[in-house]
């Protein structure tokens, strides 16, 4: 085979990040419009299995460097019985890194499918996920499945973990079809502040240690936010969206991970005219979303470059039939 070429796409999540870690829902939905596109080409005889990724100025090699990606490729190769080939796995990604927007996972998603079909392998969507819910553990160490669920699927989920059973046995979570009844325009701003998960995640579970109670309490809270964000994406209602992404932010800076950086991203696009505006993802760094009417999207990108981000996107959320 001479070349193979496959995509990926980023992801948003509407609501209820940090507290869908403690059995609430949250809310995700892919943007193909930004993706990761992994190309694979054969490789001279006996130069073994390279990786290139020229957007973050990265090679390696399968068996010499040390890389998750490479990890991944190593899993496969373990599951399908086949030895190491000469291959050259080139990856390019319009994903903002360690930003809230599933860089890690759409890339892992992009090297499975294309190894997949490299290797004449035909592979479930489930069994996609399942490869890349592995790599990121490696990554992120106890990561809630929605990157991976919602970008292997490519498809709007709500996504809800569930406590394991008496006996210590885990059990899957609860995954459904999002309905979106209408396009909805959103503009998301990057501040260009990496946002590692798994510390941001750490960083919650030691203040709710210190304090369940309260924390709880603020986890029911986004956890019914997130309902009535299900209910504004059902209904294809921008201005109840933004609503409740207004909401959402609130209770996120009160557990934590808001800066002042994203309050006055948020700030500045809700004054320039967006629904609401809530950060989307870890926090404590990473990006805003902005809900905008179509009419609006110009001035409230306009905003929020003035107001400090870095990079700026405008996207709409794709309608989704009810299933």
């Amino acid at each position: 085979m001479h070349t193979v070429e496959a995509h990926a796409s980023a992801k948003l999540i509407i609501a209820g990040e940090h507290a869908v870690v403690y059995l609430r829902p949250a809310l995700a939905v892919p943007l193909p419009d930004i993706r990761v596109t992994v190309h694979i080409t054969a490789g001279q005889p006996q130069t073994g299995c390279q990786l290139h990724m020229p957007d973050i100025q990265r090679s390696a090699r399968l068996g010499v460097d040390s890389d998750p990606l490479l990890d991944l490729l190593g899993d496969m190769l373990q599951a399908w019985d086949l030895q190491p080939p000469d291959m050259i796995i080139t990856v390019q990604s319009d994903i903002p890194i360690a930003s809230g927007m599933g860089s890690g996972a759409a890339v892992a998603t992009a090297l499975v499918r294309a190894c997949a079909t490299w290797f004449g392998q035909a592979l479930a969507p489930a069994a996609v996920a399942a490869l890349v819910f592995r790599s990121e553990q490696r990554l992120h160490g106890t990561p809630s499945g929605i990157d991976n669920t919602v970008i292997a699927y490519d498809q709007p989920i709500s996504f809800c973990r569930r406590a394991a059973l008496a006996d210590g046995t885990a059990q899957t979570p609860l995954i459904h079809p999002l309905q979106i009844g209408a396009p909805i325009t959103v503009v998301i701003a990057d501040t260009g502040v990496r946002s590692p998960t798994h510390l941001s995640v750490s960083g919650v579970r030691t203040r709710r240690t210190a304090n369940p109670a309260h924390y709880d309490a603020l986890f029911d809270a986004i956890g019914a936010v997130t309902l009535l964000a299900q209910d504004a994406l059902a209904r294809g209602d921008a201005a109840l969206l933004g609503m409740a992404a207004r909401q959402n932010q609130s209770l996120l800076a009160a557990i934590g991970v808001s800066t002042p950086l994203l309050d006055a991203l948020c700030h500045a696009a809700d004054s320039a005219g967006a629904y609401g505006t809530k950060l989307s993802g870890a926090g404590v760094g990473g990006i805003v979303m902005a809900v905008v009417a179509p009419s609006t999207q110009g001035s409230v990108a306009a905003a929020l470059r003035t107001a400090g981000a870095r990079t700026v996107m405008t996207t709409t959320i794709a309608a989704y039939p009810a299933v």
